[in-house]
């Protein structure tokens, strides 16, 4: 066989896109002047935007991710452009912001740029039924749209990728405005809102994450496309308002061909994975870095959750978590040069490795 047709056929034979990385990024107030985000006077320079534009370049330089899930997405051509120049052919928004007066722009939607082929791209509605049968009014609704692409990935095919980001703290309603009010009265008026709308929000946030884990339920049971869930949670994952996104057993079932079976449809933490596959490797695992500082306080809010296929632990697997990223010098060591207009949450990242 002449020594060209050897070479060829080794070839054919090696195994290509062995790792491929997933990133979620809050793009904090992403808008293009001259606009405004939520008041008039909150707009970019042209320097400024320059800056922001070019912090967010360097890191899809960086870090290379292959899928990324945006938040605060306000500009949605200008990120459009911005992603395919760096190499991302594909892009998926479902959503468009609130215009107010011309040019203040409110309520920001999420979005997803892959280097893979997108398959399918559509927006999660909400089971007005379920949410009914929750206790929400028939017009409940996600605060923010969420994005649900479907990604031919290699080696396994399509996923269902959603993106998302879920209601934030900030109290449902603002405290009213009374000049006859006494100081007391005024105190006690904030400290009833931070109460009643805090737990407002929690219900929002919480029946959120709830309505979209029933869809991607009967999503996979209908098409068995493995999952992946990303984005800002606005909220600690072991809080008992998000928990049931990683439920890992039936309660009260001793079957264990069912709890099996119910591994299929129940989502991981990638830092979970991430440390179990370290851990069996002998290696010390850090603490998990925070991905938010709000003054004294640090907190985990954004997350990539994985199904069954990128577990060591499934039957179905075929990816490990083999590294985790927290992007964070821009917050706990910043450099105003290069990091003035960048975001106000650490961006995370993974590497999935295909099992040999």
């Amino acid at each position: 066989m002449p020594t060209s047709s050897i070479l060829t056929n080794h070839l054919d034979n090696v195994v290509t896109d062995t790792t491929i990385r997933i990133s979620t990024f809050n793009l904090f107030n992403y808008l293009a002047p001259p606009d405004a985000f939520y008041d008039f006077d909150r707009i970019y320079s042209a320097q400024q935007w320059q800056k922001k534009q070019r912090w967010i370049s360097t890191y899809l330089e960086t870090e290379q991710p292959d899928i990324i899930g945006f938040q605060e997405v306000f500009s949605i051509d200008s990120l459009r452009e911005l992603v395919k120049n760096a190499g991302y052919e594909y892009f998926a928004v479902v959503d468009e912001p609130t215009v107010i007066d011309d040019f203040i722009f409110r309520d920001p939607v999420v979005a997803l740029a892959s280097k893979f082929p997108l398959k399918d791209v559509a927006r999660v509605d909400v089971d007005t039924e379920l949410a009914i049968q929750l206790g929400l009014s028939a017009d409940f609704e996600f605060s923010r749209k969420v994005v649900r692409a479907t990604i031919d990935v290699p080696h396994i095919g399509l996923c269902d990728c959603y993106v998302v980001h879920f209601k934030s703290k900030r109290a449902a309603w603002d405290a009213k405005a009374d000049p006859l009010r006494s100081v007391e009265g005024d105190v006690i008026e904030q400290f009833k809102v931070q109460v009643a709308g805090g737990w407002a929000s929690s219900i929002q946030r919480g029946s959120e994450a709830t309505l979209l884990m029933m869809d991607m339920i009967n999503r996979r049971a209908k098409t068995g496309n493995a999952m992946m869930l990303m984005g800002d949670f606005n909220n600690p994952l072991q809080d008992g308002i998000l928990a049931h996104l990683v439920t890992s057993n039936l309660l009260f079932n001793n079957d264990q061909s069912q709890q099996q079976l119910m591994q299929f449809y129940s989502l991981r933490d990638a830092w979970e994975l991430y440390k179990s596959n370290q851990i069996l490797s002998s290696k010390v695992v850090p603490s998990r870095p925070p991905t938010h500082y709000f003054g004294q306080t640090s907190s985990v809010l954004d997350y990539i959750l994985l199904s069954s296929e990128f577990d060591t632990a499934a039957q179905s697997n075929f990816y490990e978590v083999s590294d985790y990223t927290n992007t964070d010098k821009h917050l706990i060591n910043p450099s105003f040069e290069i990091d003035g207009e960048s975001t106000d949450h650490a961006v995370v990242s993974i590497m999935l490795s295909l099992r040999k």
